[in-house]
């Protein structure tokens, strides 16, 4: 089946995924509701993001009519064993990115494809080389980008990664959010 001939449903307020999917000519509707991005302290951290990704989708599984598809995804960057969601403020972005900065870290974005009868969840993974920044480059994107609503507080397709990331194994679409690759592939056969 033509995955840009199906039903989705986008459970997800990100403009950066909806932006994604519209490039690569899916056709969709954003319906989303509220979830707390928690998770069990327990679980594998290389789990988390499918975990929270499914999370999103079952909690948008009465928008599902007929052969609809809930797309849904979550994004974690990590850096040596540590997740590094979405900063609480100001403070929290500057020294998540001090952190960052001159390292090389993992971004592993999660998908859950939910339908009335089937459930799929996989993940990608992208390692990401950020070359060292300045306190004044790091101020100067907080203040500039306002990195709140973004895992571990940069976007790749903002400033850091147009001057800062030197080197990055895997999709570019993965760091922005969604390996649209994998779930191309995936709606294939999904039913």
């Amino acid at each position: 089946m033509n995955p840009l001939e199906r039903n989705i449903i986008l459970a997800s307020t990100s403009p950066r995924r909806s932006q994604l999917l519209k490039e690569a000519g899916f056709q969709f509707e954003v319906k989303t509701k509220d979830v707390e991005e928690t998770y069990p302290a327990d679980l594998p951290i290389d789990e988390v993001a499918g975990f929270l990704a499914r999370k999103k989708a079952t909690a948008a599984q009465d928008f599902i009519q007929n052969d609809e598809i809930i797309i849904a995804a979550d994004s974690v960057v990590i850096l040596d064993g540590v997740i590094y969601g979405k900063p609480r403020d100001y403070d929290d972005a500057f020294q998540m990115l001090r952190k960052l900065s001159g390292q090389l870290h993992r971004v592993i974005t999660g998908v859950c494809l939910l339908s009335s009868s089937n459930e799929k969840v996989f993940s990608a993974e992208s390692q990401v080389q950020i070359e060292a920044m300045s306190d004044a480059e790091i101020d100067f994107y907080v203040q500039k980008y306002k990195p709140y609503d973004k895992a571990g507080s940069y976007a790749v397709q903002e400033w850091i990664g147009l001057c800062k990331i030197s080197r990055i194994e895997g999709t570019f679409t993965n760091i922005m959010g969604l390996p649209v690759d994998l779930v191309y592939r995936e709606l294939i056969d999904f039913r």
